[in-house]
C-alpha cells in the first residue's frame, strides 16, 4: 500500500520544505559586512554605543561589540531592506562609504541569506575624529 504525500518523486532535496530566516540573522550579516568597509569607525549612535559599552564592562553583559548595534531589517519571504546608522572615520568621502557598505552589505546578504536587497538606508550619525578618545581618558585618570 502506497500513500499520496504531496511530494513529487525526483523533485531536487533542495526545494523540499521551507526555510525561514529570522531578523536578527539578517541584521547580524548586515552589519558585519557594514563593519568590513574601510572608513566605518563604528554602527549605532553615540548613545547606542555607550550604553553597550557600559552594558559589555558589566559581568555577563555581553561578550562583545553587537553585531547587530545600528541595524534595523525587514525581512520578507524574498527581500531585504535595511537600515544602517554609521559612524564614519574624519578625512574619508562618505559618499564613496556609503556606496561600499551598500555594496557590501548587499553583496552579504543577497549570497548568505537569499533575499534580494530592495534598498540600503545609510544614516551618519558622527565622524570619528583623530583626537577622540571615548572615555579611554577617563579610566587612565582613575587608574593613575
Amino acid at each position: 500500500m502506497t500513500e499520496n504525500t504531496g511530494v513529487k518523486l525526483g523533485a531536487a532535496p533542495g526545494s523540499r520544505g521551507r526555510t525561514t530566516i529570522a531578523d536578527v540573522v539578517v541584521e547580524k550579516i548586515a552589519g558585519m559586512a557594514a563593519r568590513d568597509v574601510r572608513g566605518v569607525y563604528a554602527l549605532g549612535s553615540g548613545f547606542a554605543r555607550s550604553m553597550g559599552s557600559m552594558r559589555e564592562r558589566m559581568p555577563g553583559g555581553g561578550s562583545g561589540k553587537s553585531a547587530t548595534r545600528g541595524v534595523s531589517v525587514e525581512v520578507g519571504e524574498l527581500q531585504a531592506a535595511i537600515d544602517l546608522e554609521i559612524v564614519v572615520e574624519y578625512g574619508v568621502s562618505i559618499t564613496d562609504v556609503a556606496g561600499a557598505v551598500r555594496e557590501n552589505v548587499i553583496s552579504a546578504v543577497e549570497r548568505m541569506a537569499g533575499r534580494e536587497v530592495v534598498e540600503v538606508n545609510l544614516m551618519v550619525s558622527d565622524v570619528k575624529l583623530p583626537d577622540d578618545e571615548e572615555g579611554e581618558g577617563e579610566e587612565q585618570r582613575r587608574i593613575q
